[in-house]
C-alpha cells in the first residue's frame, strides 16, 4: 500500500480498493494506515460471494479444467499444469460479462445466509 500510496498522483484524492474478507485485510495494523490514508476508500465484498470477484472465478474455471485432481508432486509439477492453461487462455481471453440478470440468477440460486 506505501508503494501504491508514493506512485499514484496526490492530485488523485480518492481510490476506491475492493478487497475480499481475508482477516489479514482487517488487521489493527491494516486498519491504522487506512485511518491516515483517507485517500484510499476501502470496499469489502460479502462473505461467501467469491463469485463477485473476477479472479476467483478464473480460478474456478482453472480447477475444473486442469486442476481437478489436486494431487501434484512438487510445486514444479503445478507450475507445469498451470502454465498451458493460462497460455491458451491468454492467448483468447476475454472480459467476464456481467448484467443484473446473472447477478439477480446467482443470487437466486444462493443459499440464505444466517442473519
Amino acid at each position: 500500500m506505501e508503494q501504491l500510496d508514493q506512485e499514484i498522483a496526490d492530485d488523485i484524492t480518492t481510490m476506491h480498493l475492493v478487497c475480499d474478507t481475508v482477516s489479514t485485510q482487517h488487521g489493527r495494523e491494516v486498519c491504522k494506515w487506512f485511518a491516515k490514508h483517507p485517500r484510499f476508500i476501502v470496499h469489502f465484498t460479502p462473505v461467501h460471494c467469491s463469485w463477485m470477484n473476477q479472479v476467483e472465478q478464473w480460478f474456478s474455471i482453472l480447477q475444473r479444467k486442469r486442476l481437478c485432481i489436486a494431487d501434484f508432486a512438487s510445486k514444479e509439477d503445478l507450475h507445469a499444469k498451470r502454465m498451458p492453461f493460462s497460455k491458451a487462455w491468454n492467448e483468447h481471453a476475454h472480459p467476464f460479462t456481467w448484467s443484473t440478470k446473472a447477478v439477480a440468477k446467482v443470487m437466486a440460486g444462493a443459499p440464505a445466509l444466517a442473519a
